[in-house]
């Protein structure tokens, strides 16, 4: 049968990005205390496409994913947009898997566990060169230090989220992103907690209080003392409580490379 996607184009422009987007797909995952974990993604899948072809051939795509069912991470990511190139006729490739990463985490006093979901996304690409980059999204509590010392009684406190992403040399482990930016909070967020675990949390916002530019600056500092880590941006928004706004703070960082 005629392939139309081979035909040549009058128009004589390069596309930078053609493929499929949101593509459902049950994939596992590294998990640092279980060994795997089993969850499903949203995933996008592009190429370029040269001036003088039509278009490119989206079953091919599906096909590739197929491939390498339930064995994507981020060990595999090169190899699959290399397959992506080859198979597609292709100068690059570019790939972003999004799913939700579930920890089981123990209330702070007493015990009580339950499942908390962090969303992540892994994006790769590769022409020249390889590129890797984790981004999660970690729910927070924060304390407002100036509410806290203004006030006669007690300071406003709200939710809020964090997002970063990192480059990094070597693999990274999600649960160590994530440990990392609930550290650098007032407190962290818990799906169960029983009245001593609420008082717990409660008094540790109180006495660790944080703006977003605290947060931001916090992480920052830690992932700039990490020599594995070679770029970073990291944002912080809070869902305040008592203002008809939300307050937001953002770093972004390139680690010189050392000769």
């Amino acid at each position: 049968m005629e392939d139309i996607q081979n035909h040549k184009d009058h128009r004589n422009i390069d596309i930078d990005q053609v493929g499929v987007k949101g593509i459902k797909y049950p994939i596992t995952v590294l998990d640092k205390d279980q060994g795997e974990q089993q969850t499903v993604a949203e995933i996008n899948m592009y190429v370029d496409l040269p001036r003088y072809y039509k278009g490119t051939h989206m079953s091919r795509f599906v096909e590739i994913l197929n491939e390498h069912s339930r064995r994507i991470s981020l060990q595999g990511f090169s190899e699959i947009l290399e397959e992506m190139k080859k198979r597609l006729d292709a100068e690059s490739a570019h790939m972003e898997i999004t799913f939700p990463y579930f920890i089981n985490k123990y209330a702070p006093v007493t015990g009580a566990d339950g499942l908390m979901e962090y969303r992540c996304t892994m994006k790769g690409s590769v022409n020249r060169r390889s590129d890797l980059v984790v981004e999660i999204h970690v729910p927070i509590s924060t304390l407002c230090p100036c509410s806290k010392e203004i006030s006669d009684f007690g300071a406003h406190n709200q939710r809020g989220e964090v997002r970063l992403q990192v480059r990094f040399k070597k693999f990274v482990w999600i649960e160590d992103l994530i440990k990392l930016v609930e550290e650098s909070a007032s407190s962290d967020v818990f799906s169960v907690l029983k009245r001593e675990d609420e008082k717990f949390v409660t008094e540790k916002a109180y006495q660790n209080p944080m703006f977003v530019e605290d947060i931001v600056r916090e992480i920052a500092v830690k992932l700039g003392n990490d020599p594995n880590i070679t770029w970073f941006s990291v944002e912080s928004e809070n869902f305040e409580s008592i203002h008809n706004h939300n307050a937001y703070a953002y770093i972004e960082r390139r680690k010189e490379q050392s000769a």
